[in-house]
């Protein structure tokens, strides 16, 4: 049985045709990367199997159930969670209350000021172990908006970790970072997929960052995929060339 199962997934708004009929298989522990042009419809892949966007045909499958259509919360509860190309994170709160909020969301416990102590510290202690998976440990108590884009953008991985995702898609992880933000991140994705067994699903135009994390590689243009295979298999594939109209492939 496959982890995530994609067949013939497609979306339409109106007459333009975003994704079409999109199928490919991921099994538990790949890292896999989807890339390609500008429009090419990655996102709005991401946005179909996390239910962000309603499908228009075809089905996600998850562990062999079907999940097609149904809302991002209950994805989020079958254990698939997505990060988003700018960082959602709570601007005004410290990086410890912007994990915690999302521990306390998961269990589904509110922010009750009569709640003992001793409930709370497992919280807490979630919380601080999620930050240093993060390495954000020493930044526990800065506020989110005064953080670099770059641990902001590990603060929102580390958001999305407070879900125990089995499945994890990032949309553009290193999107607006430079090289050596870009690296860290790279390091921090890499290190999160191995100590938590998460299985990746990821878009990222730095083709460098993708040809370093993924194992498989699956390309999109104009909304279909035109090549899927490792990263040596993907530098040679001539449509993946022309797709890229000369662009680094």
């Amino acid at each position: 049985m496959n982890f995530l199962s994609v067949q013939n997934l497609t979306k339409e708004f109106g007459k333009l045709i975003a994704v079409n009929k999109v199928s490919f298989e991921i099994h538990q522990g790949d890292i896999v990367a989807v890339i390609g042009p500008n429009g090419a419809g990655k996102s709005t892949l991401f946005n179909l199997i996390t239910g962000y966007l309603s499908v228009t045909s075809g089905k996600v499958l998850f562990k062999g159930n079907d999940i097609t259509g149904l809302p991002p919360y209950r994805i989020i509860q079958k254990r698939i969670n997505k990060s988003f190309q700018v960082a959602n994170i709570f601007p005004d709160l410290t990086a410890f209350e912007n994990v915690r909020i999302g521990v306390l969301a998961y269990r589904r416990k509110g922010l009750n000021l009569f709640r003992g102590v001793e409930e709370m510290e497992p919280v807490k202690a979630e919380t601080d172990s999620i930050l240093k998976a993060i390495g954000l440990e020493d930044e526990r108590d800065t506020v989110a908006s005064n953080l670099s884009h770059g641990d902001q953008k590990s603060l929102e991985i580390g958001i999305s970790l407070t879900t125990e995702p089995q499945l994890l898609l990032l949309d553009e992880p290193t999107a607006g970072m430079g090289p050596e933000e870009t690296m860290e991140t790279v390091h921090l994705i890499q290190q999160v997929a191995r100590e938590r067994g998460i299985t990746l699903l990821f878009t990222e135009h730095d083709l460098n960052v993708v040809f370093s994390i993924a194992q498989r590689i699956i390309v999109l243009q104009q909304g279909s995929i035109i090549a899927d295979g490792t990263g040596e298999e993907i530098r040679q594939n001539r449509k993946v060339k022309e797709a890229y109209l000369g662009e680094e492939a």
